[in-house]
């Protein structure tokens, strides 16, 4: 299901603007660096943070919005494309978006680097919008490797607990999403006010994007999501649905638990995934992704009637919608 916010007038053209200036944005008089740090601009992607401070942006508008917002839009979305070279290294991912990481096609060394170049080409473009708008995406950035570390420090750790997962989260998804918004928001000219409630929705869909994409790693098949699903568990990384399960009082909890703490074979990934797929930490997974939810609704009726304001409304239950069709 697409988002709603893709359903916005004006939103295709901002899309082609954004597109035109992320590939401006990494380009260097080096070909070589050039096309490295394009690879994933140019294989494509839903690019949701920049399309949020877009929609940011015309809260309460039917306006175009303005170069300074689609500049900020892609600052954040140059941070998160570094941050995805960064990961790929880091799991030893060989795909992505249906091409080679950078990591395969050219090597860790290489991938570190450009992903190094993709955060400063992003801090640059903030710093031109103002002390605000770089102060805060430099915070973002320190943000997502401290959400990062939380989740590596719990690494087959079965004791792992929900709220570290939720601070984790919060800190490598939720929070550039908030930012996204925030920037898209400031560079607008909203009120303060206007601006901390839609910061506060864009952070509460970030809480339902990293909580139903975990949903999904369990509930999806390996067709499905294009690599072995329960992936995230293999790797020991436990999260909610996984956590939720543990939580239960069962024998079948307790059998979850025996298993996970190491590596898991392929017999038992499919084990695993059968538990968690048929207790009752999937459904409260799905509880705690609503309840985020709600927080956006509440949020978004403080705001002022436009297109914007509904789209931005609809956004976060339509991730949970999208479960539906699987």
């Amino acid at each position: 299901m697409a988002s709603p916010l893709l359903d916005l007038p004006l939103m295709t053209s901002d899309r082609e603007r954004i597109e035109t200036a992320l590939r401006a944005s990494v380009h260097t008089a080096d070909a070589y660096l050039t096309e490295i740090a394009s690879h994933l601009i140019l294989a494509g992607g839903k690019r949701l943070r920049p399309v949020l401070a877009v929609a940011a942006a015309q809260v309460g508008t039917d306006a175009p919005v303005s170069l300074e917002v689609i500049q900020g839009a892609i600052s954040c979305e140059l941070v998160h494309l570094g941050s995805l070279y960064h990961d790929d290294v880091m799991d030893e991912s060989t795909t992505r978006r249906g091409v080679e990481t950078v990591n395969a096609k050219w090597g860790n060394l290489q991938a570190i680097v450009a992903g190094d170049f993709l955060l400063a080409r992003a801090s640059e473009i903030a710093a031109s919008l103002g002390n605000e708008v770089s102060g805060l995406l430099a915070r973002t950035i320190g943000r997502l490797c401290e959400g990062q570390v939380e989740e590596l420090r719990h690494t087959y750790d079965r004791g792992r607990t929900v709220p570290s997962y939720l601070v984790s989260i919060q800190g490598k998804t939720a929070s550039l999403f908030a930012t996204s918004a925030r920037i898209g928001s400031l560079m607008a000219g909203h009120s303060r006010q206007v601006t901390d409630t839609i910061t506060n929705i864009a952070d509460a869909y970030g809480m339902v994007f990293q909580i139903v994409d975990d949903v999904l790693d369990v509930v999806s098949t390996d067709e499905q999501l294009g690599k072995p699903a329960g992936h995230d568990m293999e790797e020991g990384v436990y999260t909610l649905p996984v956590l939720l399960t543990l939580a239960v009082d069962s024998a079948e909890s307790r059998e979850l638990y025996d298993l996970l703490g190491s590596p898991l074979t392929a017999k038992e990934r499919t084990k695993a995934l059968k538990i968690v797929r048929n207790g009752g930490g999937l459904a409260a997974a799905l509880d705690s992704a609503r309840n985020y939810v709600a927080i956006a609704e509440a949020e978004c009726a403080k705001l002022p009637a436009s297109a914007a304001t509904d789209a931005l409304q609809r956004a976060p239950r339509a991730l949970l919608d999208s479960l539906v069709d699987l």
